[in-house]
């Protein structure tokens, strides 16, 4: 059964080039890093060129964290269904730009994430290169959600709900379902 946050909103009616699965181990390397008091780094596909955002397919368990823009006619896709993430501030690498903006919208840390998956892509919302990431954390992480200030809030669903949904950022949709293809 997928999740409802407290506002009530329920989302369920309604090489580089080719993209790289990183290796298990890479979940063992990210748990040594913290427990060294390390930040994690998942950068070695970053060779330092310009970019302008990253954006997080976050699977709780089986389900993804998925997030109701704010409806605003100022921003693209108003009232869309959309993943964690945004714009990079200053000289910030990929993964430090999502993990200031997961930080920022739903409260948790990307260190305790397993990553899947990384690609660049052009950017969806405006031009520019922007890297998407397919991130893994315990179903039990729901319960430290704090929805931050921007968005109409929170929901947990089956991927295939978010890939099936009129409502979705569709360049979203089609990275994950790249994914899911590989």
């Amino acid at each position: 059964m997928d999740s409802v946050n407290s506002s009530g909103w329920d989302v369920t009616r309604g090489d580089r080039q080719a993209g790289q699965r990183l290796p298990a181990s890479s979940k063992a390397v990210t748990q040594a890093r913290q427990r060294d008091g390390m930040a994690p780094s998942y950068s070695s596909a970053w060779g330092g060129e310009s970019f302008d955002g990253a954006k997080a397919a976050l699977f709780l368990g089986d389900r993804l964290l998925v997030i109701r823009r704010d409806d605003r006619p100022d921003i693209s896709f108003p009232g869309a269904l959309d993943f964690p993430g945004g714009g990079r501030e200053g000289g910030e690498s990929p993964e430090a730009t999502l993990a200031r903006e997961m930080r920022e919208e739903v409260g948790l840390e990307m260190g305790r994430a397993e990553m899947l998956w990384r690609r660049s892509f052009d950017g969806a919302t405006r031009p520019g290169l922007v890297w998407f990431y397919v991130l893994r954390m315990a179903a039990a992480v729901e319960a430290e959600i704090v929805f931050g200030d921007e968005g109409q809030g929170w929901s947990l669903m089956a991927p295939e709900a978010f890939l099936a949904a009129p409502d979705a950022v569709p360049a979203l949709q089609a990275r994950l379902r790249l994914w899911r293809g590989l």
